[in-house]
Order: structure tokens, then sequence, then C-alpha cells
């Protein structure tokens, strides 16, 4: 199975992808000017000057600016010893909400068990570059590269100077195919050649399939260029919209829909609508993507540069924070909360969360002694060890079987299993766009709550 955004579902065949767009690209653009040029019959003719400089500079574009989207780093974050970085808003990580709707809707702490680090907003920890992204939008395997806020500009040029070679081609073509169905009465020998027809065959459905192919990722793209919306954010719309169209709703026969099940007050009562904070306009969402306000370096093949993560002060400035446009209450509030994570809460969690379900999540508040917090820290370690290690494991196998479980089911002394992922109107998971959904997590590890409540104390008696 293929798809035009995320490639050849098929694993272990990364290492030809990008040889197969080189082949695909020179076949179409230098074998096309070759029958052109050398098959004597194939009416117009051979390629004039003007329609020659113009294919080959669209080449000379395209191969630039595929080799930029294939190697433009798509950005990392370094975090420094010091920092206090958390992904809500810059308060002290271990205050609780008292307002009714902060208690409702806990501001998010992500941290990616996978970096040992916060996760900023926007970011996701892609399964494939193997660290956290910035405003990653998918990984692509076409070009072996993420899709994200440094290489966005260079994936766009890349896709428009396609789009338009392809375009000229089709162009190209059509006057061939034309000038064969004009002499489709002539005797077979006055007509173009076997070999001249096959290659205008192959070359017509080549550029055709290519074209729609890469016509519907044009699309798409330039959809999450003008919303500022990357595919992955629009995926976790969807699925909010989803569930909030459950909140007041009954199944057909009139029964409350399964979804909820048992846990139906409680996972209603924290979820409300929650706008999706990062489409500014138009134009400030084209600027904002591209790097810069100048339009004429938007679509620049050679020049056009594009934004660029700021680590010179972690927290701080373009890749850390998003300007919203203030239809939420607070900031911060995206992405909204995951009800299968909240529901595995609300029933124990996993089996290996359950077998520690007597420990509290907040293990440090109860801690008094320094043996009681050296100890709380030597088994909070030992749980994210194991953790990392099934994980791991699971990729090695390159299965997700274990997360995939039946909905519902329930063992022999009637413990909760699991449900399965989410999918959208498309059957896709954020495992589909590269998202590694085993790094994710809510609540920090202790190890880090503890290192921020220590210069949290030494900064106020200072």
């Amino acid at each position: 199975m293929t798809s035009p955004i995320t490639g050849p579902l098929a694993p272990g065949l990364h290492r030809l992808y990008i040889p197969a767009v080189c082949l695909l690209i020179s076949f179409q653009g230098y074998y096309s000017q070759y029958l052109f040029n050398t098959e004597p019959d194939l009416a117009p003719g051979p390629l004039t000057r003007r329609e020659t400089i113009t294919f080959n500079t669209l080449l000379l574009c395209l191969w630039y600016t595929y080799y930029r989207a294939c190697t433009v780093d798509p950005g990392r974050y370094i975090f420094s010893p010091s920092s206090e970085f958390s992904s809500s808003t810059g308060a002290d990580p271990d205050l609780r909400p008292t307002s009714s709707l902060l208690s409702s809707q806990r501001r998010p702490r992500r941290f990616c068990k996978k970096c040992s680090a916060p996760k900023p907003l926007r970011a996701h920890h892609c399964r494939h570059c193997g660290r956290c992204i910035p405003k990653m939008d998918h990984h692509c395997p076409w070009t072996g590269n993420c899709v994200s806020m440094q290489t966005f500009p260079y994936f766009l040029r890349f896709l428009v100077y396609t789009n338009v070679s392809l375009w000229y081609l089709a162009r190209l073509l059509w006057q061939r195919v034309a000038g064969i169905w004009a002499s489709r009465k002539l005797p077979a020998y006055l007509g173009p050649s076997v070999h001249g027809l096959v290659g205008v065959t192959v070359l017509g459905l080549a550029n055709m399939g290519t074209m729609v192919a890469l016509g519907i990722l044009l699309i798409t793209t330039v959809k999450a260029w003008v919303w500022n919306c990357t595919m992955i954010e629009e995926w976790e719309v969807e699925r909010h919209e989803a569930v909030l169209a459950r909140l007041g709703g009954d199944d057909e026969q009139g029964e409350e829909d399964p979804f909820w099940g048992d846990d139906t007050a409680a996972l209603r009562a924290r979820l409300e609508k929650i706008e999706f904070p990062y489409d500014l306009g138009v134009w400030k969402n084209m600027s904002q993507a591209m790097g810069t306000r100048n339009v004429l370096r938007w679509f620049l093949p050679f020049g056009g540069g594009g934004p660029v993560v700021d680590n010179s002060n972690p927290g701080k400035g373009a890749g850390w924070e998003w300007e919203e446009n203030g239809f939420n209450d607070l900031p911060g509030m995206w992405p909204p909360p995951d009800p299968e994570k909240m529901r595995r809460e609300a029933r124990g969690g996993w089996p290996a969360a359950v077998a520690s379900q007597q420990q509290p999540r907040t293990l440090l508040d109860q801690c008094q002694t320094a043996e009681e917090i050296k100890e709380a820290f030597r088994r909070r370690q030992e749980e994210d060890l194991r953790r990392r290690q099934k994980y791991q494991a699971l990729e090695r196998k390159g299965i997700i079987e274990e997360l995939e479980e039946v909905p519902g089911k329930t063992s022999g002394e009637g413990e909760w299993i699991g449900e399965p992922a989410w999918t959208n109107s498309e059957g896709e998971r954020l495992w589909d766009y590269g998202v590694d959904e085993g790094a994710d997590e809510e609540d920090m590890p202790l190890a880090e709550l503890m290192r921020r409540r220590k210069v949290s104390t030494h900064r106020k008696y200072d």
C-alpha cells in the first residue's frame, strides 16, 4: 500500500525511497527530452530552444529544492543544565491550577521519555529521526527527512517546482499525443515508430500518476501552510471534534454511547471545547511558516531560507514559543487531552501501571525524609528503565500489538487491559505520520520534578 503523504507502508524500504525519486525525476525529465529530440516522426518535432531552456531550468530548481528538502536539519532542542523550561507557560511546574476552567483542563506538562527532556509545544518525537522535532508536520520517507518548522519552506518549494515541472512536461506530451491522433489515419510507416509510441505512452502514464499524487500532496501542504495547522495537529483537531460529538450523545438505540462506559461522568467533566490556537490569519500564518514577510523569498530556490530554532535561550524565541489567537481563555492548552489516556487513568491504566497503583503519582509530595526521597527516586528510575526497555523491544520487533488490544477486554481477575489507539476518518494514527506514540508522557519523571524543585528552592533563597 502507498499513500501520497506518508509513502509506502511496508517496512525496510526506506533505503529505496530517495533513489526511486531520483530515478523517476531522471526518467521523466531526461528520457522525455531524448525521445522528443531523437524521434523524427513524433510531431511537432524536436524541442525548441526556448522549450529546452525552460524545461531544464525547472529541472535544475527541482533538483536543488529536493536536495535541500532532504538535507536541511529538521531542528533540534538544546537544553542548558540550568534550564527550567516548561511546556506550559513557564510558571512553576509544581503549581496546580485553582480556577474551575483550569481544574477541568489541567495545563499540559509534556515530557519525552526518549529524549529525557521536556517536550515544547507543537513538538513531537519522531521515531525515524530519534528526537523531538519542532513543529513536526510528518516524516516524509520520500525525502528521508521530517517536514518541520525548519524544513517546511524547502519541502513546499520542492513540491511547487515539481508540480510546475510536471505540468510543463504534460504540456509537451499533450502536443505529441495530439500529433499522433491527427495522423491516426495515415499508413503506419508514415507515423511514429513503435519506440516512440511506447515511450509517449509510458511517459504519459508516469506523468499522470505522479502529477495526481504530488498534486494532492501540494494541496494538503498549502492547506497546512495557510491554516498554520500541521498534519499531526489536523489529526488532533479531528480527534477532539469526534470526542466532543460524543459528549452529550447516545447511540442509535437510545443507550449511552459505549465509548464512555462507566467513566462517563468523570471523563466528561474534564473535556471541554478547545479552539485550535495557532491560526493567526492567512498572512501571519504564511509569513511565520516561511520565516520572512518578504514574499519574493518564499519561492526562491537558491536563497529562500527558512526559520531556525533559537537555542540561545531555551524556552524562549523561535521554535519554543508560539503566538496564539486568544480564542481560548488561557495559552498553552493545545493539544486537547487524550480521552484514551484519561480513561486508562480512571480504570487503573495499563497492567504495568496497575501493579504500582498503590503508589501515588506525586511521590515527592509524600516524602518527608532524605531516605524516603532517595527510595522514591530509585523506584521511579527502575520503572522508567522497564518502560524504556519495553518500548525499545517493541521497536526492534516493529510491532505494537501490546498497545492495540481488544476494547473493553478484561483479564480473569477483572483487571483492565487497554484500549486501541484512535484513528481518524482515513484510518491513520499518529504512528503513520512518524510520531513515536510511546515517547509522550503527560507527567514528568520524579527526577525532573526533584531537579526543578531544587532549582526553584535555591532561587527563592538567593
